[in-house]
Parts: C-alpha cells; sequence; structure tokens
C-alpha cells in the first residue's frame, strides 16, 4: 500500500492542484489538516466552496483522505467547541474526513479531527479505542499535531507537540501516525521528518512555500518512506532506527 502525506497547505492552490494530480498514483493521499488560511485575505467562506468544488471533482475520492487543522475550525459543534463542519460536505462525495474509520486491503485507517475541548477530546479518545479492537492489520492514524517529545514537532528551539497524542500512542500502538502543524522540523537541525516511538512510526512532512508542498511517501509493502522538499530527496527503512540528529543546512 503506498501513501502519500502532505499538510498545512493554508489555501495554497498550486499546491492543492498538485494534490489532486497525485491522487491517481498512490493507494491513499492524505492531506493532514489545515486546508484553511484564517489570515488570508479571501473570506473563509469562499476558500471552503474552492476546496469543495476541488475536491469534489476528482475522478476516486475514496483515495483521498482530509482531516482538519486549527485553522479549518469554522463553527461550534452540538457541544458548543469549535469545529470543521464544512469537512462533512467532502464526506458525501466520498472522502475521508474527520471520525471516519475507513478499511483498505493493506490498512486500517482512522481520520481524527482537530478538537477543541473535553468533549473533542473524549471523542478522539473513544474513536481511538473503538478501532484498537478491529485488529489484525497495519492501524494508520491520521492526526494534525504530531506528539510531544518528538523531532517531528521541534521548532528549532522547543519541543511543541500534543501530549494527548503522546499518550494514546503509548496506549494503543497504531503502526502509523500521519500529522502535520508545526512546519520546521524537517528543515531543523534536531529535527526530523520521520520518528519512531516504540512501533509506531510518526511522520512530519512540515511546509514550504511554492507550487510544490513538503510530502512523504510510505511504502507499507516494501516498508520504506521517502521525504520531498526543496532540499531534496531522503529515504527511511522501516525496519531501521530513525536518524535523529538530521544535519544542518
Amino acid at each position: 500500500m503506498r501513501i502519500l502525506l502532505t499538510s498545512d497547505l493554508h489555501y495554497a492552490l498550486p499546491q492543492f492542484d498538485w494534490v489532486v494530480a497525485q491522487v491517481a498514483d498512490f493507494d491513499l493521499v492524505v492531506v493532514a489538516g489545515d486546508l484553511l488560511d484564517i489570515s488570508s485575505a479571501v473570506p473563509l467562506d469562499a476558500q471552503i466552496a474552492v476546496l469543495q468544488a476541488l475536491f469534489g471533482s476528482l475522478a476516486d475520492q475514496r483515495k483521498l483522505v482530509v482531516s482538519s487543522g486549527n485553522h479549518d475550525l469554522t463553527a461550534p459543534d452540538s457541544a458548543g467547541e469549535q469545529s470543521a463542519p464544512w469537512l462533512q460536505a467532502l464526506g458525501e462525495h466520498g472522502v475521508a474526513v474527520d471520525g471516519d474509520t475507513i478499511e483498505m486491503a493493506g490498512a486500517l485507517v482512522t481520520v481524527c479531527p482537530w478538537w477543541d475541548g473535553p468533549v473533542g477530546r473524549e471523542r478522539v479518545a473513544g474513536q481511538l479505542a473503538r478501532d484498537s479492537r478491529r485488529g489484525g492489520r497495519p492501524w494508520v492514524w491520521v492526526y494534525h499535531w504530531p506528539p510531544d517529545a518528538s523531532p517531528t514537532c521541534w521548532t528549532g528551539n522547543r519541543h511543541y507537540g500534543d501530549p494527548d497524542l503522546q499518550g494514546w500512542i503509548a496506549e494503543h500502538r497504531p503502526d502509523v501516525v500521519l500529522t502535520g502543524h508545526v512546519h520546521n522540523p524537517p528543515f531543523k537541525p534536531d529535527g526530523a521528518w520521520a520518528d519512531r516511538i516504540d512501533g509506531t512510526w510518526v511522520f512530519n512532512a512540515g511546509r514550504q512555500i511554492g507550487p510544490v508542498p513538503a510530502s512523504i511517501e510510505i511504502d507499507l509493502g516494501s516498508r520504506s518512506a521517502s521525504w520531498y522538499s526543496q532540499l531534496g530527496h531522503e529515504e527511511q527503512s522501516l525496519d531501521e532506527p530513525p536518524v535523529v540528529p538530521r544535519p544542518s543546512f
């Protein structure tokens, strides 16, 4: 099973066009949050309409997974906590979105929302607990924020990660966690695009400007991963320890 991971596109339309063009070449294409840009001059309603039309035009939406990030929260949910209800329109077209769990030939994929309070946190905890009982195949999580104390959340001067995700990984032991949110780690000394926590691989491609986003290709069959960015190309065997710290550039 071949997976393409990117995140934090922040309404960079050329990067979205690039993602759409890759869908045919992978078994799964993941955008791990922050599709919108709350600092853009383009109103959020207009951003949403453009992205819904773009993703809705895909010939095979079932290959696409989109989770929310902090920039994607646009309205309160039934508990009064901020959420991304606009993503559900993509779900109606077959895109896997927040709260979904999809079974594929090569993996079980759990798509987690960006939660904004205790009710949302408990929903994610419950979703992970339920999916943990399915078992029997590689288990992949999509979650916008990397775990704390990992080089995948290193900003260049501190770790900026999610301690809740750190605890959930320790509890449930997924095979792969696909993240984003922290833009800098792959580009900083002591940061990384890949980390292994016991048996769990964590990936964060980082963010770059330009028409092509930073991305990671993961092949569960060949047990390999590759990072692509303006700095070039790096590879990681999933059967070998991660290379940490990374060299400075």
